[in-house]
């Protein structure tokens, strides 16, 4: 049985779940989310929790997919609740972002600034050197923290570039110069 999958997904309030096989729609204060989930995934609502079933669940690939499948509604659920933020760090000298409209302006060191465009529910904010990126989608939300990322990721010498705010970043030591004299 999958330890992930059997447990069941409880409903805050103001909380509603459409489920219309395979399509389902997690409504809640923050907005709404829809997905489509595997035809061969069982979901079953109450008024207080939604619980996933698979056919076979002796079925190596049944098994995968109820975990997967519960944990996609548990994310719609957590995302329409209390929504979700990744948060990245600018380090570098010169380097700055800020908002403008709801476009990403920034300075990364290029010859020219770089705009990026948020995907649909998706917002930005700035504070100092800290890029906030929330919604309540957690996969388009990894996906815009991630592409903005890729803009100028941390370099291992000096860790100047954009990371997330717990990301470590390995450092290399630089060129060692030797002494004039000494061979």
């Amino acid at each position: 049985m999958s330890r992930i999958g059997k447990l069941p997904i409880p409903l805050p309030a103001g909380v509603t779940v459409t489920v219309k096989a395979p399509d389902v729609t997690v409504t809640g204060p923050k907005g709404s989310v829809s997905m489509r989930l595997h035809h061969r995934m069982n979901i079953a609502t109450t008024a207080t929790e939604i619980t996933v079933s698979v056919p076979s669940p002796d079925n190596r690939n049944d098994r995968a997919l109820w975990g997967l499948g519960r944990q996609l509604l548990a994310n719609a659920v957590t995302g329409v609740t209390k929504g979700f933020e990744k948060r990245l760090e600018i380090s570098g000298v010169g380097f700055k972002a800020a908002v403008q409209g709801a476009n990403l302006n920034l300075n990364l060191g290029f010859s020219h600034p770089v705009v990026f465009t948020p995907p649909v529910g998706i917002t930005l904010a700035v504070e100092k050197n800290v890029i906030v990126v929330s919604g309540i989608d957690k996969q388009v939300v990894g996906e815009a923290a991630a592409t903005i990322r890729r803009l100028k990721p941390p370099e291992p010498y000096k860790g100047k570039g954009i990371k997330y705010s717990d990301e470590v970043v390995r450092r290399k030591a630089g060129k060692v110069v030797k002494a004039a004299g000494a061979k």
